[in-house]
């Protein structure tokens, strides 16, 4: 199989390290030369500047898009129309008209599309999926998401909602299973050009809630989740992917295996491209997300809930 990889910003040189040791990759490109000539020189690949040139000139599988948000839409209509399997870094679209656009013309050329949810892929995550699915201890009712820091210097064209909270925003559908149907958000910019912190609700069906704390403001990192259920609380952190389950006076640690999520994520992309059946991060799931963000600051601008028909 043959990878490219289009950007290598802040994280993108992640993408870039993983696929070479999984023995993928074959081409960079980046506008900046520089960037461009030095990762293909470290990982003993073809690099380029344009997409263009990259289209001619390489045969390839699948595409990693890991650039600014504003520069998705055009990338991936190329690569999809060019009848590559395509990974966008989160999220997706700027616009979620632009993500049913791509949705669609991945669909019409029987094409992979996915976007970069990496907790999904995260350990943790995984574990209390299972053991929410598997009501051990009750219904899931609520959800509760903490993620804390200094702004990341690479980002420079969307807020906190569409960088951070996104996130969030996915790992609580995915939990619940389910959609939100509506969505009440408090944001603000202190330090920064577009909104640096937020308060966002979900509201799900049967009264389910899920909370998303964010900011940009916090010294101290913070990656943490709590799973409210009717007969206990889970507790996790996304970094240490330790998990704790709380019920009346007894506390369980839950041993795991702790796994790069990054790894898992890039390697399911790639079982994807063999078997579509794998893909677990759907176009359209990384639509809604975008359409809940839009909520999300519509809200926040406008003081009231935003009402949601998600398919």
């Amino acid at each position: 199989m043959k990878i490219v990889q289009i950007g290598t910003g802040g994280w993108g040189k992640n993408h870039t390290r993983i696929l070479s040791e999984l023995g993928v990759l074959v081409a960079i490109c980046d506008t900046n030369p520089n960037k461009s000539k030095e990762y293909g020189e470290k990982y003993s690949v073809n690099n380029y500047e344009s997409l263009d040139e990259l289209l001619r000139s390489e045969e390839f599988d699948g595409a990693f898009v890991v650039t600014p948000t504003s520069t998705h839409t055009q990338i991936a209509i190329k690569l999809l129309e060019a009848r590559k399997h395509v990974f966008v870094e989160k999220p997706m679209t700027y616009k979620s008209e632009d993500g049913e656009k791509l949705a669609k013309l991945a669909e019409k050329n029987k094409v992979i599309l996915t976007c970069g949810y990496i907790e999904r892929f995260n350990p943790a995550v995984d574990i209390v999926k299972k053991i929410v699915n598997a009501k051990k201890y009750g219904d899931l009712v609520m959800l509760e998401f903490h993620r804390e820091n200094r702004m990341p210097l690479h980002i420079k064209d969307v807020g906190i909602i569409y960088d951070t909270s996104v996130h969030d925003i996915d790992t609580a559908n995915w939990l619940f299973n389910d959609m939100p149907q509506v969505v009440f958000a408090r944001a603000g910019k202190i330090k920064h050009e577009h909104e640096d912190f937020a308060s966002i609700m979900l509201g799900y069906k049967n009264n389910k809630v899920a909370i998303i704390s964010s900011n940009w403001i916090t010294p101290k990192k913070v990656r943490k989740f709590s799973a409210v259920c009717t007969e206990a609380i889970i507790s996790s952190d996304f970094i240490t992917q330790e998990i704790i389950v709380e019920k009346d006076e007894e506390t369980q640690i839950i041993k795991n295996e702790k796994e790069e999520p990054l790894m898992r994520e890039i390697q399911n992309f790639l079982d994807a491209i063999r078997d579509k059946t794998k893909q677990v991060v759907k176009s359209q799931e990384a639509v809604n997300v975008t359409k809940i963000a839009e909520a999300a600051l519509l809200s926040s601008q406008k003081g009231t809930p935003i009402y949601l028909n998600l398919k």
